[in-house]
Parts: structure tokens; C-alpha cells; sequence
């Protein structure tokens, strides 16, 4: 009978006991809030202040144990340079993966390097032609002003006035041909590029066939 009483007695404090943990628990979860000032020294309580958010802090359970780190907060310069770098971090990663998908793509697209290669030339061979086209262009436009100028100069050796109709013209015409002889060169310089690029990208086809001998 008195070891009845002693378990019953024993059940009772154990269940006081997980009472006590309990309620505990209910007033502060069993954690606490561990955080340094700028000197070092360590604090403990059992709320989260604002000196602690401030500094970053540790979560501390009833065990003595780390269960979380919190960061310090950031000043707004800090915020500022880490969205910064965060954006710039996403825009890189989005030029890679639209890498990954335009390979993806050229890889169903043209399934031989004679496909692709012709692709290529076909890009190469529009620049010419818009060249070809630009340059034909560019000569009647430079005749034309050419006809003018001298129309212009037989009057002037006549010692008779140049019309302000003509004159106007001349000037219309001369930024026609300054038009046409940019847009050239921006034409030429294309199709340099395109040239140029035309061997490495038969290369870089070649290499991603390789690795995806199947498809994309």
C-alpha cells in the first residue's frame, strides 16, 4: 500500500511538473532571445527588443540550444546596394537561361550543321544585299545632287541669281546623300559583324550538337 501511495505520488509531481512546462511554454514558447551589443557583451531576454533586431539575434530554446539566427536589420544604404545587387544577380541569370532556351531552340530548328549553316548564310547574303541595295540608291542620290550643283554653278558662271527653289533643293538633297552614306556604313558594318560571327557560331552549333547529340 505505501508503494501505491509513492507512485501516485511520483505520477503527481510529474504531471505537475509538465503543467508547470507547459504553462511555461504558453507564456514565452520556451524560447529566449540571445543578441551582442557593439562591444560584445551578451544579453538575454525573453522578449525581442528593438536593440536586439537592431544587432540580429539568436532564438535560444529551454535547452540552451540555437534553433535560429536573425540577421542584423540593414541601414537603407545596405538595402539599397543588396536590391542592387540582387537585380543585378536576376539579370544576368535571365540572359542565361534565355541562352539555355534560344539553344534549345536553334537545336530544333535547324537538327544538321548544313541547316544551320545555311541559315547562317542566308543572314549573311540579306546584309549584302541590303548593302548592294543601299549603295545602288546612294549613287542616283548623289547623281542627282551632283545635277543640281552644277545647275547651281552654270547660273552663278552666268551671273545670273541661283533660285531660292534651288538652293533649297541642294540642301534637301545633300541630307538625303548624308542619310544614305550613314545608313551605309551602319549596313557595312552589319554585315562585317555578321561575317565574323557566322565561323563562331557554327562553332558554338557544334559543340551544343555534340552535348545534345538527340535534340535540345
Amino acid at each position: 500500500m505505501r508503494a501505491v501511495r509513492y507512485i501516485l505520488a511520483g505520477a503527481v509531481l510529474v504531471m505537475a511538473s509538465s503543467a508547470a512546462d507547459a504553462q511555461n511554454d504558453r507564456n514565452n514558447n520556451g524560447y529566449r532571445y540571445r543578441w551582442k551589443d557593439a562591444s560584445g557583451q551578451s544579453y538575454f531576454s525573453d522578449s525581442l527588443t528593438s536593440e536586439a533586431m537592431k544587432a540580429g539575434y539568436d532564438v535560444v530554446n529551454s535547452r540552451g540550444m540555437v534553433v535560429q539566427h536573425v540577421n542584423r536589420q540593414l541601414t537603407p544604404d545596405e538595402r539599397a546596394a543588396a536590391k542592387k545587387l540582387a537585380d543585378q544577380q536576376a539579370a544576368a541569370q535571365a540572359i542565361i537561361d534565355q541562352r539555355k532556351r534560344d539553344d534549345a531552340q536553334m537545336l530544333s530548328a535547324y537538327p544538321t550543321e548544313q541547316a544551320f549553316t545555311a541559315a547562317q548564310q542566308s543572314q549573311v547574303d540579306n546584309y549584302q544585299q541590303a548593302v548592294r541595295t543601299t549603295q545602288l540608291n546612294l549613287q542616283g542620290q548623289e547623281k542627282t545632287l551632283a545635277d543640281l550643283l552644277t545647275r547651281a554653278g552654270d547660273l552663278e558662271r552666268a551671273k545670273q541669281p541661283v533660285p531660292p527653289y534651288l538652293t533649297t533643293r541642294i540642301g534637301e538633297q545633300r541630307n538625303t546623300v548624308a542619310s544614305l552614306r550613314a545608313t551605309l556604313q551602319r549596313q557595312q558594318a552589319a554585315e562585317a559583324t555578321a561575317k565574323t560571327n557566322m565561323a563562331a557560331e557554327i562553332q558554338r552549333y557544334r559543340q551544343l550538337r555534340a552535348a545534345n547529340p538527340n535534340g535540345g
